[in-house]
């Protein structure tokens, strides 16, 4: 059966527009998905603290939650979002103001600078998705030597597509996202949890002649080695030593050093809260801590408990292999959980009447490039580069926090001193807190403590 040529030039014309709208949505698909990876995060702002405002990578779902970055771990949001893009929200700055005693709770208008924000995002995604799509064009255009008359009539023909397809895209999928903002009023309402309350002062007179604090677990107490002289129960219970780094620094500057640290300690176990020991009680150390009203410094070392640290390098030991499925995800959930109480703990620090320089202790390497005394404990280089990929999350958390808090972050080097050398900073298996400093190991934080001290008195101008 033969077509007629009127019916011939239909159908061609027909197969000209298909294949142009097909184009021009793959195009507009490919135009809009760059725009995500470039468009930028949009800043906002309230009760001094900042937010910036962008978007997950698109999934295949129609909903779900958002995610909260927060000193560089991304938390999954409470409440769901319709569409693919959903947001993405990331805490970057935090003012010393009274604000931040507030321990997470924003001023009321956070929900409309986070609406404002996200509406903003939009508009600079439909920008670039625009200009994407005209750079493609010019460059097909280019490619096929088209005329400067089709070379526009792509160009225009393919902003106007993209510019349709995102807007009806935001409309359908994404317009349910500022009502969703609108119910925000705190960080912690973005991920269901409710905020730490501020730590009350510890009954009792003022510790006028402290000079620093110090606060935290283990590393911070220098367990493992001799006890301070004429200990109370207090420095039993947490195995607080003469050789700590806390000591290190009182007897380098003629400090009275208050070492409140404590083993076993973790953020909302000790620091924020009492500690319980076996039959002991320990008070919040941050309680005592604000007793020491005219102290200049205080010094955190956290994270480490807080992590179940000692019983995931035990596992890994004696496990085949140390990134399978199940401990990979106890580990980024334990992470996700001490990043929130991170910055409940920072928040508290911040608000501290006296305003002391705080300095955050990151953790040493205890394992160093040789490895090869540690494969009788079941840790080969294949372990140990797993363990020291999770410590360096660890510490990247706590830099990050102390970053956006504008405290300082500091971080012992062991280089030459790990487990497998000469003279080792870390005790091993056979020592009475295996991979805890030595004596030499808590010198040396106190070595890293004192040159940061030594960098912020110079950066602070004389009166």
């Amino acid at each position: 059966m033969r077509v007629s040529g009127s019916a011939g030039k239909w159908l061609r014309r027909a197969r000209r527009v298909l294949v142009a709208a097909v184009a021009l949505a793959v195009l507009s698909g490919v135009s809009i998905w760059l725009a995500v990876q470039l468009t930028p995060m949009q800043s906002v702002s309230a009760a001094g603290q900042t937010v910036s405002v962008g978007a997950v990578q698109p999934g295949r779902s129609m909903s779900g939650p958002g995610e909260l970055e927060l000193f560089g771990e991304a938390i999954t949001t409470r409440p769901h979002f319709e569409g693919p893009i959903r947001p993405l929200l990331k805490l970057t700055h935090i003012s010393l103001g009274s604000q931040v005693g507030d321990t997470g709770a924003l001023l009321p208008d956070l929900s409309r600078q986070l609406t404002s924000g996200w509406v903003r995002y939009c508009l600079w995604e439909s920008l670039i998705a625009a200009g994407c799509a005209a750079v493609i064009a010019v460059a097909v255009a280019g490619v096929r030597r088209a005329t400067r008359r089709a070379m526009l009539a792509m160009v225009a023909a393919a902003v106007v597509s993209v510019c349709a397809v995102n807007a009806v895209g935001i409309y359908l999928l994404a317009s349910g996202t500022p009502r969703v903002l609108r119910q925000i009023h705190s960080l912690d309402d973005l991920v269901g949890r409710t905020p730490a309350q501020p730590v009350p002062p510890a009954k009792g007179p003022a510790l006028k002649d402290v000079n620093a604090v110090v606060l935290g677990d283990s590393t911070a107490a220098g367990i493992g080695n001799p006890l301070v002289e004429h200990p109370t129960d207090a420095d039993r219970t947490c195995g607080r030593s003469a050789d700590s780094f806390a000591a290190d620094l009182a007897s380098a500057n003629g400090w009275n050093v208050l070492n409140l640290a404590c083993q076993g300690a973790t953020v909302t176990d000790g620091v924020l809260g009492v500690q319980t020991r076996g039959d002991d009680v320990v008070p919040p150390q941050l309680a005592v801590a604000q007793r020491a009203t005219s102290a200049s410094t205080v010094i955190v070392s956290i994270g480490a408990n807080d992590m179940n640290w000692s019983a995931l390098t035990a596992l890994c030991a004696k496990s085949p292999v140390c990134d399978d499925k199940a401990s990979t995800a106890y580990f980024t959930e334990r992470l996700a959980a001490f990043t929130q109480n991170y910055l409940d703990l920072l928040q508290q620090l911040a608000a501290l009447p006296h305003h002391p320089q705080v300095l955050i202790n990151e953790y040493y390497d205890p394992f160093g490039p040789d490895t090869k005394c540690l494969e009788k404990e079941g840790l080969t280089p294949e372990k140990v580069q797993v363990l020291d990929s999770r410590l360096a999350d660890i510490n990247d958390v706590l830099e990050s926090g102390a970053r956006t808090l504008h405290f300082t972050s500091v971080r012992p080097d062991f280089s030459g001193h790990t487990l497998c050398t000469e003279q080792p900073f870390v005790q091993d298996s056979t020592g009475k807190a295996p991979l805890h400093p030595t004596a030499g190991g808590e010198l040396a934080i106190a070595l890293a403590d004192q040159q940061a001290l030594t960098t912020l008195q110079r950066a602070t101008p004389t009166p």
